[in-house]
């Protein structure tokens, strides 16, 4: 079906010019180099050249990646420079050398690593005062810009996952989330079934798997108000879940059982009471926070369990989009608005989740909270491409991962900047991953 004329970004609005665009693109930037500088200088040289985990690279492979995808896109795909070190380009390609084996190439020193970034950056900066941003649809409305912005806070939000595995003090310290009121509106929301707009084709920086926009039915269903608590979670948990095979998949039984798996990732039991590790600091397990650091499988069983199952992608996002009254798509749940502190917990400004029923403001036309920021939630679906999708500007970041190896992931995380997240934004991984700042929310199907 041809998507209707509902989404939402460009109703209203002017068409940006050219000065406009280019501060949005110089504010991304800065922002994004802000946040990986004080991710790399908060430790000394041996932490940013170690590997805290197999799953993870070392920092200073992060850094000098960032360096040389910005110069591959804006000063050589853009700009149409020469190469300033191509004999690095191999050892930055995450497509040529796997993470586990990152840490034995010949990298980059990280006083070497931050001098080549900040000289890719410097050039940058020239490059960007005479953008064209109506040269080619890599430039228009200065996507490739948002497009490395975007992939900068992608890595910031990696090196941010390294971070909380690294061993030792702690390195980065933030405020908490201000304390919230105790939510005491309904658990769930009926959203009706019908016709919505999903995707989008006029976000001007969103990504290849976020378009174009189409037309999906979704039949009515209960989607629970806010995210699953760790006070929920130790119910399952107290109950038997891990225990209990007849809550997971065979998959999810078989890698609970062989890895030993009998709490969320950084939780330990102690004198009869549930502690966590937080970047470096160990702490009472917060019972009214959002769950976080659940593989897939841990989020399907406990579903099961509460008798409920996970939200599909589509599902998830007309509870995030869909403004019944309208008819329309919004760009966020509270609206057309760029995110504010008001409406969800992003950028890094807290190194948590705040309490499950926070930010008022920033929740759905049906009521539904924190459907942007706090974790990354799960959903039943695959990674799929949408129907019309076509790779830009590279198979890499996109098609090469579809089909049922990986699952999606929606909403972003207190860990993710505001350029990197939208309604419209899809995440995913492996079934198996815990280390990612993921958590959930559950639904069921409307019973006729």
């Amino acid at each position: 079906m041809t998507a209707p004329d509902t989404d939402a970004f460009t109703a209203g609005r002017a068409e940006p010019d050219t000065e406009a665009l280019r501060e949005r693109a110089l504010a991304s930037l800065l922002t994004a180099r802000d946040r990986t500088t004080l991710l790399t200088s908060c430790v000394e040289e041996p932490d940013l050249t170690a590997q805290h985990s197999p799953l993870m690279s070392p920092l200073v492979w992060d850094l000098a990646h960032i360096g040389n995808q910005e110069e591959l896109w804006l000063l050589r795909a853009v700009g149409g420079r020469e190469a300033m070190r191509p004999e690095i380009d191999g050892l930055y390609d995450a497509f040529e050398h796997p993470r586990s084996e990152r840490p034995s190439l010949p990298l980059l020193a990280p006083a070497e690593a931050r001098a080549y970034a900040a000289e890719v950056r410097g050039r940058v900066m020239d490059l960007l005062q005479g953008a064209d941003f109506h040269g080619s649809r890599l430039t228009e409305a200065g996507f490739v810009f948002g497009m490395i912005a975007q992939h900068e806070q992608q890595h910031d939000e990696t090196m941010l996952i390294t971070h909380q595995l690294r061993r030792g003090p702690r390195a980065l310290t933030a405020s908490d989330p201000e304390p919230a009121a105790p939510f005491t509106g309904p658990a769930e929301v009926l959203v009706p079934g019908g016709p919505f707009t999903m995707g989008t084709s006029t976000e001007p920086w969103a990504l290849d798997n976020e378009r174009p926009a189409h037309v999906r039915e979704v039949a009515p269903f209960w989607i629970d108000t806010t995210l699953v608590t760790n006070a929920a979670y130790q119910a399952f948990i107290e109950d038997g879940g891990y225990d209990t095979e007849r809550w997971w998949t065979p998959d999810g039984w078989a890698h609970i059982r062989q890895h030993s798996i009998t709490a969320p990732l950084f939780w330990h039991r102690e004198g009869g009471q549930w502690l966590r590790r937080r970047f470096g600091v160990t702490e009472p397990v917060p019972a009214d926070q959002p769950v976080l650091h659940v593989c897939w499988y841990e989020a399907d069983a406990y579903a099961r369990w509460a008798g409920r199952r996970l939200p599909t992608e589509a599902e998830w996002e007309k509870a995030a989009r869909h403004d019944p009254a309208s008819g329309r798509s919004r760009r966020y749940p509270w609206g057309d608005a760029d995110p504010a502190p008001q409406h969800a917990n992003l950028g890094q400004r807290h190194l948590g989740p705040a309490p499950a029923g926070s930010f008022p403001a920033g929740e759905s036309p049906l009521g539904v909270r924190q459907l942007i920021g706090d974790v990354w939630e799960w959903t039943a679906s695959d990674f799929l491409p949408y129907p019309g999708f076509e790779a830009f500007p590279y198979r890499e970041y996109s098609e090469v991962f579809f089909g049922s190896d990986h699952k999606v992931l929606r909403g972003g995380s207190f860990a993710v900047d505001p350029v990197a997240c939208r309604g419209t934004f899809r995440n995913w991984d492996y079934p198996i991953r815990r280390q990612i700042f993921s958590g959930f929310r559950t639904a069921r199907s409307e019973v006729a």
